[in-house]
Formats: C-alpha cells, sequence, structure tokens
C-alpha cells in the first residue's frame, strides 16, 4: 500500500504468546514429566523384587504422608501437577509448531538430528495416546483392562493387573512401541529443553545431549524389561 508516495506496510501483530515463552514453558514442564518416567520406571523394577514389594509400593503410594496428607493425596497432588504439565506441554508444542511451518526446508537441522527433529511430532502424538491407554488400563480399569482387572480394597493388585495385562501380545507390542517412541522424544526433547533454558555453550551442549541419549536408554532399557518379563511369565 502507497501512502504519500511511500509503500506502507501493516505492522505485524504482536503475539500474544512469544514463541520463546512457549518453548520455555515447554522445557520446564517436559524434564518434571521426564523426572515423573525416569521415577515411575525405578518403581517398576520393584516387580522384579516380588509381587509384594511392588503391591507395597502401590500402597506406600496411596498411603504416603497420612494423615498430614488425605488418603491418595500425595497421588492427586502428582496427577494434578502432571496433567497440568501436559496440557501446557502439549498446547505449547502446537503452537510452537504452527509458527515453525513456515520456516523454509534449508533452515531446519540435517543428518541425523533433523530426523529426531522430525519425530518429535509423531512421538508425541503416540506418547499422548498412550497415556489415555495407560490409565484407562492399570489405574481405571475400563475399556482396555485386561479381564481379570481387581481394584484395590484392604488388599493391592498392583501387581497382577500389570501381568495380567502384560500377558496379551497386543498390549505387550503397544507397550514396546511406546517405549521406542518415549526414548526418541526423550533423547532429542532433553537437549532441546536444556537448549532453550540457556544452556548454548557447545561443550554443555554435547554433555547434556550425552545425559539426554543416557537417561532415554535407561529408562527404554528399564521399563522393556518389565514388559517383557510380565509377558514372558519370568515376574
Amino acid at each position: 500500500m502507497t501512502v504519500h508516495g511511500r509503500v506502507w506496510q501493516p505492522r505485524e501483530k504482536a503475539q500474544v504468546f512469544p514463541t520463546w515463552a512457549a518453548k520455555l514453558a515447554m522445557s520446564i514442564t517436559g524434564l518434571v514429566m521426564l523426572a515423573f518416567v525416569f521415577v515411575h520406571m525405578l518403581g517398576n523394577l520393584k516387580i522384579f523384587a516380588s509381587h509384594e514389594d511392588y503391591n507395597a509400593y502401590s500402597k506406600w503410594l496411596r498411603e504416603a504422608f497420612t494423615p498430614l496428607l488425605p488418603y491418595e493425596g500425595l497421588l492427586w497432588i502428582a496427577r494434578i501437577v502432571l496433567g497440568a504439565c501436559l496440557l501446557i506441554h502439549v498446547l505449547c508444542a502446537v503452537l510452537v509448531w504452527k509458527r515453525s511451518r513456515a520456516n523454509t526446508a534449508s533452515a531446519r537441522p540435517k543428518g541425523l538430528s533433523g530426523y529426531f527433529a522430525k519425530m518429535m511430532l509423531p512421538t508425541g502424538i503416540v506418547l499422548l495416546a498412550f497415556v489415555f491407554v495407560h490409565i484407562l488400563d492399570l489405574t481405571v480399569g475400563a475399556l482396555v483392562q485386561p479381564a481379570s482387572f481387581q481394584h484395590p480394597d484392604e488388599q493391592f493388585y498392583a501387581a497382577t493387573n500389570m501381568i495380567a495385562s502384560l500377558d496379551r501380545p497386543v498390549m505387550t507390542v503397544f507397550y514396546l512401541i511406546v517405549l521406542l517412541a518415549l526414548a526418541v522424544h526423550l533423547a532429542h526433547g532433553f537437549e532441546l529443553a536444556i537448549n532453550d533454558l540457556g544452556v548454548t555453550s557447545s561443550s554443555w551442549r554435547k554433555w547434556m545431549r550425552l545425559l539426554g541419549i543416557l537417561l532415554a536408554i535407561l529408562i527404554l532399557v528399564g521399563d522393556a524389561a518389565v514388559v517383557l518379563s510380565a509377558n514372558l511369565g519370568a515376574v
């Protein structure tokens, strides 16, 4: 548009929520969820000790810090925090993805880094679907749960419920696919999160990249061992 002989271009509308803020929110929420996934994996490994130890761990999660907290208080705090983190993470991821689509192919990373970057969206979708399936399978006990699912009463059935679920080949394959998606998502996502939190030194980024890969492998191997052992009757 020309005004008084000058080319006038409308000023771009200011972003209500800037991209840097969305990336920062994704980094923080992603690291919170990573911490949960790692601790959750450690808890799952208790199945190798005994069914009683695994059930006792499940019971402790519900009774922790009572009477300071109500029954299942710690679990509900964790659920609320993780639910909020997941919602913020997904919304910010969609926002960043929509804005990044304008980038040209030449501006995107190449090689292995580029491959992992491309996999963040599909692996994220797989993980989001898994969250709902996992809750229905082993927490709510609805739609996809094993036929023998039992809710806790005076006793806890966490071990038998998990083994009954993973005794189904389709569920075992599903969990293994999810674990592979999780490993890819974590390995690259951890590096991105550290970078967006301000760690931009090349040497530090190298070490953080290795740490992210190590965490991803530990979680993959730990949880996959539980899944396969449960399916094969080794626990």
